[in-house]
């Protein structure tokens, strides 16, 4: 699970808020701070740090992350972006998030030669097969100035005509559009 979409703009890979999990005996080799959830006296919940490695503030040489993005600040930036959503705001935004991709492949599947190329459920990502390489049409769509999918070849040998596709609340239908125009348009020159 990942919580970077949730006022967090991706910026050079990151920053992201990331929910790790380890078993007790790795905890101390994780970089950053661990926070945990109890309840005071009264029964309150509450979050307390309840690891930071010494490393990080006295042996710098032996710390598992000197650098690090500002930890408080991404949560805090997360959580201010979740309660001006709201129950009803958050349920909205994965609509969209769900609507707008079922468009997409709706659009996409609609161009000959593309098809979706698994059948799993999927909420805002989804993988398409072309009848050749992603990599090959994403630069015929770079030059419409269109980033396209993402490749799958380059972490899967075996999927080379198979693209990774995303679509969030913050893609409009128009751009689904005009994607699938471009896409088209590039299937359509001769190899």
């Amino acid at each position: 699970m990942e919580g970077q979409s949730f006022g967090l703009a991706p910026s050079y890979g990151g920053p992201f808020v990331g929910v790790v999990a380890s078993r007790d005996k790795f905890v101390r080799q994780m970089p950053g701070r661990l926070a945990g959830q109890t309840t005071d006296t009264e029964g309150r919940r509450g979050f307390v740090l309840t690891l930071a490695t010494r490393e990080q503030h006295i042996r710098r040489e032996k710390a598992t992350s000197n650098i690090c993005t500002n930890q408080a600040l991404c949560a805090l930036a997360a959580t201010v972006h979740l309660t001006l959503l709201g129950k009803e705001g958050l349920r909205e935004m994965a609509h969209q998030n769900l609507s707008k991709a079922r468009f997409a492949l709706s659009e996409l599947e609609r161009i000959p030669g593309v098809k979706r190329k698994f059948d799993a459920p999927f909420f805002n990502e989804f993988t398409i097969e072309l009848p050749r390489s992603a990599r090959i049409v994403n630069a015929e769509l770079l030059k419409e100035k269109i980033v396209g999918p993402l490749s799958l070849g380059s972490l899967y040998p075996e999927l080379t005509k198979t693209a990774l596709v995303c679509v969030t609340e913050t893609t409009a239908r128009a751009e689904i559009e005009r994607f699938a125009a471009a896409l088209r348009r590039a299937l359509e020159k001769p190899l």
